[in-house]
């Protein structure tokens, strides 16, 4: 099933339990996966489905940082919401240690051998990882790694 089937059918279940909050999110979500499609002018692949979830989740978590630093806890809990959300339509994310791993044998596949080259490392990596891995934390692990 595609992700565009599922947003439709979970729409018509949250308007059928009348769930305003899943069906806001399910809306938004629905909206930009169909602006992408226009966008690109093809129907989406599961990596571009990924990119316009990955997105989604990356505006919602900037804007719940943002929110907690002005003190907003009316819109922190909201954003909150939709994130859990958000995340029901991402991968599985690997755990730490499955990441680390990850990171461990991309630095000996590059050759990498100190921080100047975490942008290799980086580059090699993100692909590998893309949906399933937050990249703050991808960045954390292949600096730790590299020092």
């Amino acid at each position: 099933m595609s992700l565009l089937e599922r947003l439709n059918n979970d729409m018509k279940q949250a308007m059928k339990n009348k769930e305003k909050d899943k069906l806001s999110v399910v809306r938004m979500i629905k909206a930009s996966v169909q602006n992408e499609t226009i966008k690109l002018g093809h129907d989406l692949s599961e990596e571009d489905e990924l990119t316009v979830l990955s997105r989604e989740l990356k505006q919602r978590k900037d804007s719940l940082h943002e929110f907690e630093k002005a003190g907003r806890e009316d819109l922190v809990e909201k954003i909150r919401i939709e994130l859990t959300f958000v995340e029901l339509y991402m991968p599985k994310q690997l755990s730490e240690e499955e990441l680390s791993e990850i990171v461990k044998s991309t630095i000996s596949e590059v050759g990498a051998n100190s921080k100047a080259e975490m942008g290799k490392v980086m580059a090699a990596i993100m692909p590998k990882v893309k949906g399933k891995a937050d990249g703050s934390l991808v960045n954390k692990l292949v600096q730790q790694h590299l020092s």
